[in-house]
């Protein structure tokens, strides 16, 4: 598993999670998911540190391309293997 799995937050309130690699002019987010529901009591950092929570929602999304984002979050990727399930 990519070790490089982050948390985006796009414009208009888009939040992906997905193995993230920065490109000019762009981000790309492989094996990628859209978060619809945090699930959390503390914010995006605690499902950042511990990986989904029993009320998070994903989305998959596959490969997601965005030219600008708003902040970016480094995840405990070992807490992210729920990422590749479906591949």
């Amino acid at each position: 598993m990519n070790q490089n799995i982050k948390i985006v937050v796009l414009h208009r309130g888009w939040v992906v999670v997905g193995e993230i690699e920065q490109t000019e002019p762009e981000i790309v987010a492989r094996n990628a998911a859209i978060i619809r529901r945090w699930g959390t009591t503390k914010g995006l950092g605690e499902i950042a540190e511990h990986g989904p929570r029993p009320q998070t929602v994903l989305d998959p999304a596959g490969t997601v391309r965005a030219k600008d984002y708003v902040l970016m979050i480094d995840c405990a990727a070992e807490k992210w293997q729920v990422l590749n399930a479906g591949s």
